[in-house]
């Protein structure tokens, strides 16, 4: 099979661009021959870097608007030159036999409250969903991938009728990668950090604070006398309001921000639990990178947790509420997280990035069974 995959942008590690890097590593493996439109690809050159962060949220919202415009007709010429090749369409074209739904602006601002408010201060939100409402209300696309069942509850709430089949696919997880430490991995990790046998660490990793939950976090370490919150990533205005947050509470002595950090398994190694108590997410890959490091989870009931996390055994679904987080946190500091390690990475085993793949293929051979057969 030919494949053909439409992303902004490609590369390692996570979101948008890190899935679709992991898909096309199974693809070729596979045997396919896959190549890449970018965003890079549609404008003929590399995006330009701002220093000035105004202007640097500017270009986004600009390149956001150019990629799905501009992108849209050239990678439609793109595709015309490959006629026997399938299509995937990650984020803002609007083409591509299969599109994959890797969040709903709305929701995520449904979630926060004032809806109304957060869209239209926003121009980049407003564009995004006129831009999928008629993404969603046309033929642009054969089907469309959700990443969880509650993905697809958002999408009827958010857009109404879906004109393209919607399939459920969840995202992979690297079990290379992430997996239980061996004890002299864990002491080291925790050495790094300063952390002695006795600290009971609950750590986080994101970048968005606000919105994927650290405040309720901090607030939740005054109800968890015994656990030391530690928040990996964020950028840096942000971490300056959630050390003032920590500072107010009176538990800045228990918050530990490191800023964005690269080998997130040496962190999990470290850690006696995760907590991610957020307020949207469309899949949460860090929740199941968490549980096949072997860590339990404290989750609000968003992206993947409710699927992935069985209460009391590897994990706890919680409400966005500080004394109910805190509680599970006592719960878990209770318990010596080494001892079930196997336990919680069996729970997340089948989710492996190959079986995603073929999931993938076989809805492409499916859609468009006439290429599906063209030569690898």
């Amino acid at each position: 099979m030919h494949i053909v995959q439409i992303v902004p942008v490609i590369g390692s590690g996570g979101g948008v661009s890190g899935s679709a890097a992991r898909l096309g590593e199974e693809f070729r493996a596979l045997g396919h021959t896959v190549e890449t439109f970018t965003a890079d690809s549609a404008r003929g050159h590399a995006r330009r870097r701002f220093r000035s962060l105004f202007l640097h949220r500017l270009s986004r919202v600009w390149y956001a608007v150019e990629f799905s415009i501009a992108g849209t007709r050239k990678a439609r010429r793109f595709l015309a030159t490959r006629p026997r090749a399938v299509s995937i369409c990650h984020n803002a074209v609007m083409t591509g036999d299969l599109y994959v739904n890797h969040g709903i602006v709305a929701a995520a601002m449904r979630a926060r409250g004032d809806t109304l408010y957060r869209m239209l201060r926003n121009p980049l939100h407003v564009f995004t969903y006129l831009r999928d409402l008629v993404r969603y209300r046309s033929h642009r696309h054969r089907a469309v991938v959700a990443l969880t069942p509650g993905e697809v509850d958002a999408l009827h709430r958010t857009y109404g009728r879906i004109v393209p089949p919607v399939a459920v696919i969840p995202h992979g997880v690297d079990l290379e990668r992430f997996a239980p430490p061996a004890p002299e991995q864990r002491r080291a990790a925790r050495e790094r950090l300063n952390l002695d046998d006795e600290h009971r660490v609950a750590l986080f990793v994101g970048h968005e604070l606000d919105r994927k939950g650290v405040p309720a976090a901090i607030d939740a370490l005054v109800h968890a006398p015994t656990v030391l919150l530690l928040v990996v990533g964020g950028y840096r205005s942000a971490v300056e309001r959630m050390r003032r947050r920590a500072e107010a509470a009176g538990v800045a002595d228990r918050v530990l921000f490191t800023g964005p950090q690269t080998n997130i398994p040496d962190y999990l190694a470290a850690a006696d639990m995760f907590v991610l108590p957020s307020d949207y997410e469309s899949f949460g890959l860090v929740i199941t990178e968490a549980l096949a490091s072997g860590v339990p989870v404290i989750a609000t009931r968003v992206g993947c947790a409710p699927d992935v996390i069985v209460e009391g055994e590897n994990g706890h679904l919680v409400a966005a509420d500080a004394a109910m987080i805190g509680d599970r946190m006592e719960r878990l500091a209770a318990e010596d997280v080494t001892a079930r390690y196997a336990d919680r990475r069996a729970s997340v085993a089948h989710l492996t990035w190959r079986a995603t793949a073929e999931r993938y293929l076989a809805l492409l051979a499916e859609l468009a069974p006439e290429r599906a057969g063209a030569a690898r």
